[in-house]
């Protein structure tokens, strides 16, 4: 079975038992690891893999062939994307210091974009300039040398954004429990709706359960695709994406999703579909 799914330390965490043949009975995987603006595109264009890690945000253009699956993504509080300026920025702090300037994101179906266009129409007034897509760890170094005036980050950004001497303007995951009091949606896992997506499922949900019962049989497979990064930041990564919605979507997660997509279709974000496909 073909998979697609980040390089990032949750990823690597939730699917490494059935990576490595420990799921019983679940089938052998290929995978391609791939930043989350390229398996967008793949689930969009009707011609990935059989089971993908995308955003939530991309669900609108993907669910009349696949699938959400109700576990192995990733949802949570208190982790959503940042907006980051360099630290001479004047005004950091004020949102419209962005008005007419370029950002750079990291995929232009990204649940973090989405919550960034919802957040920026309440707050940047005559909105922003030019939109930058580039992979995710491209941009701080970006931001930094001044190539672009902010950046759109997401992941293990929150923990190293400081040390390349960036600040914080707004955190998106932040404005948007203030607003909903609901978990953030993130990432997805997805299948297409041709297989047994009951069992999909069920081997997804195994690797995660395999996945913190043997918290360290999995180290060395994360490190080796985290791009160098420091072991503490990637269990802090794992730590805070990682978790019950994990396991279980739940009511609250659902919840959730439901609220992303459908205040993204009536600003006109995305396009409208049936919310009842969500649940398999």
């Amino acid at each position: 079975m073909k998979i697609a799914f980040s390089p990032c330390p949750n990823d690597t965490f939730v699917f490494h038992a059935w990576v490595h043949g420990l799921v019983p009975g679940a089938p052998k995987l290929e995978v391609t690891y791939a930043d989350i603006d390229i398996t967008n595109g793949l689930a969009a264009s009707g011609s990935g893999p059989e089971v993908l890690k995308v955003s939530y945000a991309a669900l609108p253009w993907v669910m009349s062939e696949y699938a959400l699956l109700p576990c192995g993504g990733a949802l949570g509080r208190g982790c959503g994307p940042l907006v980051l300026t360099r630290n001479n920025v004047s005004a950091a702090q004020d949102p419209a210091v962005l008005s007419g300037k370029k950002v750079a994101v990291p995929s232009e179906r990204s649940t973090a974009y989405l919550l960034f266009r919802l957040w920026a129409a309440q707050n940047v007034p005559g909105g922003v300039g030019e939109i930058i897509v580039m992979p995710f760890h491209e941009i701080m170094p970006a931001v930094r040398d001044g190539h672009i005036d902010a950046g759109l980050v997401i992941h293990e950004a929150r923990f190293t954004y400081p040390s390349y001497g960036l600040s914080l303007l707004t955190d998106l995951g932040s404005w948007w429990e203030s607003d909903t009091k609901l978990p953030i949606p993130l990432g997805a896992i997805i299948a297409r709706r041709s297989l047994d997506l009951a069992s999909i499922a069920a081997w997804t949900r195994a690797s995660v359960e395999y996945a913190w019962a043997h918290p360290d049989v999995s180290k060395e497979y994360i490190l080796s695709h985290a791009q160098e990064m420091d072991p503490d930041v990637a269990q802090a990564h794992i730590n805070l994406y990682v978790n019950e919605f994990t396991a279980n979507l739940g009511e609250d997660g659902y919840g959730a999703v439901y609220a992303l997509l459908s205040r993204a279709a009536q600003e006109g974000l995305v396009p409208e579909f049936d919310l009842a496909s969500l649940r398999l």
